[in-house]
């Protein structure tokens, strides 16, 4: 495998972590969203799907993001008959985010982006050895 190809992929991994990473954020910027009246939609969290994209001319097989959906768990209940989103039982549906599953993914994110970037110092590295080799 050709080092540009190495650096080509892990940019590609780091790409897509850093649209994960958005997604997170959102989510956890979201997670005390509620809707404004009775019966109102909340935030729905929303999670990135990958896929894998085979390069026809290198053969070399690389990461980017699919789509982002919406979870479609269902939103949990809260009871605040004060909150102008209660319905007439009281109850205001919350964000079906869940601030330690976003921490986990993010941490899970964080270490994928890290071992891209280290692949990619490592690849630099070796080209300028090999330029060093050929002066």
């Amino acid at each position: 495998m050709d080092l540009t190809q190495a650096l080509n992929i892990s940019a590609s991994g780091m790409d897509a972590q850093t649209q994960r990473l958005r997604v997170i954020a959102e989510n956890l910027a979201n997670e005390d969203s509620t809707g404004s009246t009775p019966n109102a939609t909340p935030y729905r969290r929303k999670m990135v799907e990958f896929e894998n994209v085979l390069d026809q001319t290198t053969g070399t097989s690389s990461v980017r993001v699919k789509q982002v959906v919406q979870d479609q768990a269902p939103f949990p209940q809260k009871y605040d008959p004060s909150s102008p989103a209660a319905n007439a039982q009281g109850y205001v549906s919350t964000p079906n985010v869940n601030s330690f599953v976003e921490m986990m993914d993010m941490r899970e994110a964080e270490r994928s982006y890290s071992a891209n970037l280290n692949v990619m110092q490592a690849s630099r590295s070796m080209l300028s050895r090999v330029i060093d080799l050929l002066k």
